[in-house]
């Protein structure tokens, strides 16, 4: 196998936070739910403490203990209680961490590499050896990526990702994310059958990841995030 290219990547700095909340007082705000993807990748959560503590208003600071949509819907969550009548910081903040704990994501990705590079391997390191012959499917579990299962082929593991999204949906109602990177065809395909097999299944959406998460997977990544939207 080639060189693999690899883009590092930075936590925003205090100051950048300070200035967040700053400009969100000055349109307003009385309080601030700052959301923020999982502390043990990334140090975003302290420097957002950090600039919390000398905000000019209470700055609620969360750590989803994901990535990508697993913090994605913790913001869309909190987004939704702040609409309603009478909505308070308290309750705002409290349907944010009530997401971010019910939020489960798989996925999988073509080689361990661009973790192992980026330090962000947690569990799976074990797995380095054989990197190169295994098609490795990862979950987030205490806000680390571990390893959940090795599989032979591509085909093999987005139908065992398909699998694990309906176990992880159950009965009830759930909101979907298909997640990838330069993959949108079998995205796609994968997102075709779900709606078959999810009774529950209220809002299914297929988005490509950004530059930052995609620094750390590399092209061909899967994923899928399921929440329930009862929260």
């Amino acid at each position: 196998m080639g060189d693999l290219a690899y883009t590092a990547t930075s936590r925003p700095s205090p100051a950048s936070f300070s200035a967040c909340y700053a400009s969100l007082v000055a349109a307003g705000a009385t309080g601030v739910v700052s959301i923020h993807l999982s502390n043990e990748m990334s140090g975003t959560v302290e420097s957002a403490r950090l600039a919390a503590r000398d905000a000019p208003v209470p700055v609620e600071v969360i750590d989803s203990r994901s990535i990508a949509m697993g913090l994605g819907y913790p913001v869309l969550a909190a987004a939704r209680a702040a609409t309603l009548e009478g909505a308070s910081l308290e309750s705002v903040t409290s349907a944010a961490r009530r997401c971010a704990e019910s939020t489960r994501t798989f996925f999988y990705i073509d080689t361990l590499e661009y973790l192992r590079r980026s330090g962000r391997i947690g569990a799976a390191a074990s797995v380095l050896g054989s990197a190169l012959m295994i098609k490795p499917l990862l979950h987030i579990v205490d806000g680390q990526i571990s390893l959940l299962e090795k599989v032979r082929t591509p085909a093999r593991a987005i139908a065992r990702l398909e699998d694990l999204a309906v176990q992880a949906a159950g009965e009830g109602p759930v909101e979907v994310a298909v997640q990838h990177l330069a993959a949108r065809s079998r995205a796609e395909a994968l997102a075709e059958h779900l709606p078959k097999r999810v009774p529950g299944l209220v809002d299914l959406r297929v988005v490509e990841l950004g530059p930052v998460i995609g620094a750390h997977v590399g092209p061909g990544m899967l994923g899928l995030t399921i929440t329930p939207c009862d929260m």
